[in-house]
């Protein structure tokens, strides 16, 4: 069975490789390449992959999921500037796929242990785009 939460955040951050030129950046990233950078109000869905508990009927406390989320996700991301706040984007391109996946190793470890397991990271960076991963 899967259980599925959904929390939102708001961050800046620039997509610029630095290996590359001004025009190849302006290229591929195009205005994200903009040196000031731009924000997004990201939405974060979070599902679990578990069986039910008989004693409790759940696979996970909601509730609980939604403070791991807090914990490993939103207070160190929310109203923050990806590149120059959250590690490891000082050194990473702050993609969303590149984010998501920093989102499931913050969550990963947190449900190495136990009944639920971290199944799938969806996080949209727009209401028509997102990115879904599903761990290595």
């Amino acid at each position: 069975m899967l259980i599925t939460r959904r929390v939102e955040f708001s961050s800046s951050h620039i997509c610029r490789n630095p290996q590359l030129s001004e025009e190849e950046n302006v290229r591929l990233y195009g205005p994200a390449a903009n040196i000031n950078g731009h924000g997004h109000n990201y939405v974060l869905e979070v599902t679990l992959a578990g069986d039910v508990d008989p004693v409790t009927g759940m696979i996970y406390d909601l509730k609980d999921l939604k403070d791991v989320m807090m914990e490993e996700v939103v207070d160190p991301m929310d109203h923050r500037h990806l590149n120059y706040e959250v590690p490891p984007f000082d050194k990473v391109i702050p993609t969303t796929e590149n984010l998501a996946v920093e989102i499931w190793t913050r969550l990963d470890r947190r449900f190495q242990s136990g009944p639920a397991r971290l199944h799938t990271v969806r996080l949209f960076e727009t209401e028509d785009t997102c990115v879904e991963y599903q761990g290595a």
